[in-house]
């Protein structure tokens, strides 16, 4: 049976933190933010829970399926960039779950939102991940699904930032085209940045 997409809330917390850890413990950005791999899978729980905590599912704007085996975090138009009172206001929660490697972490992040487009007005995919043991079952085209939709059904483009290039052909088959590279600062590795435009229905 096909996967089906639901909104998640506050009671999948813990069960995303898990599923998203999981699915980016390999990440060239996340193992270069957190190289100690004894303690990553740890704070990546905790990283992902705070960003859905402080930002994403208050908006309701998180799918998952039935069994939280992925997640998709979007920000409607106009909410990409969490604002700096929600950052002071986690950032102990941040700085607990990332230790000494909080401020790369927070630098990467301000690097990469200052490559972000401001219009034309669009929807950002934050996050996508699906936990390997059910990756490849479709599980990521459908949390793609209700907000692609939409898209196509208002006429607003979508944008994201891919990690892995790996990725790029899976994102194009969704209509995301690569509009530039961002090299992150200090060494780090590179990510994609990918716009797609709302396809007529």
């Amino acid at each position: 049976m096909a996967p089906i997409a639901v909104t998640a809330g506050t009671g999948d917390l813990e069960g995303l933190g898990d599923t998203l850890q999981a699915a980016f413990w390999d990440d060239p950005v996340m193992s270069w933010i957190l190289p100690d791999e004894a303690s990553r899978s740890r704070r990546l729980a905790r990283m992902f829970m705070v960003m859905l905590r402080g930002h994403y599912l208050p908006m309701h704007t998180v799918w998952t399926t039935a069994d939280v085996a992925g997640a998709a975090l979007w920000a409607p138009p106009g909410h990409a960039k969490i604002p700096t009172t929600r950052i002071l206001r986690h950032a102990p929660d941040l700085v607990r779950a990332l230790g000494r490697h909080s401020v790369r972490a927070l630098l990467a992040l301000d690097h990469v939102d200052r490559q972000h487009p401001h219009q034309p007005p669009h929807w950002y995919l934050g996050v996508l991940g699906t936990s390997p043991a059910h990756q490849g079952k479709g599980i990521g085209s459908a949390l793609l699904g209700p907000v692609l939709e939409r898209c196509d059904r208002e006429g607003l483009s979508a944008y994201l930032e891919s990690s892995k290039e790996s990725n790029l052909a899976f994102y194009g088959r969704q209509g995301f085209e690569v509009t530039g590279e961002i090299q992150l600062p200090f060494g780090g590795p590179r990510v994609w940045a990918m716009w797609r435009e709302p396809r007529s229905r």
